[in-house]
């Protein structure tokens, strides 16, 4: 048995449902549905996928994109930044594993998929959202060309 989805506040009953919308599924939160509910003439939504480590990249990506007239998804945790920024975080296997699963429904969300390959760089997280991606007929670019 599932449990209800709950709002940020915590509320079990989201707030469109409880304004009177029409519930709407985990699989019905993509890319199309929003064209459906919108409309083509929406900015087109691109999700960065890559290390967190690459903090100035994720930066200047979500910068340039945005500019750009897209909207931006990118990751909320960046526990590889180091001391410049501000003090690192360590997640247990179980925080990784559910930031994972968040990340690729970003990707559900998305219209297409910014991939940021540092030096060639791609780990065992981000290739897994590109493998997730491409399944879902995702199209996927590279910030460096592989």
């Amino acid at each position: 048995m599932t449990e209800p989805e709950s709002d940020i506040s915590g509320d079990s009953e989201p707030a469109a449902r409880r304004a009177g919308a029409h519930p709407v599924s985990r699989a019905d939160r993509t890319a199309a549905a929003l064209d459906a509910e919108f409309g083509r003439d929406r900015p087109r939504i691109v999700v960065l996928c890559g290390s967190a480590r690459f903090y100035d990249q994720f930066e200047e990506a979500t910068y340039r994109l945005t500019v750009a007239g897209k909207i931006v998804l990118s990751i909320g945790l960046r526990p590889h930044v180091n001391a410049e920024h501000r003090a690192a975080i360590e997640l247990d296997p179980a925080e990784k594993a559910a930031l994972d699963a968040l990340h690729k429904r970003k990707i559900d969300l998305a219209d297409e998929v910014h991939v940021l390959n540092v030096d060639g760089y791609i780990g065992e997280s981000t290739r897994s959202e590109i493998n997730y991606a491409a399944a879902a007929g995702k199209p996927i670019t590279y910030l460096e060309s592989t």
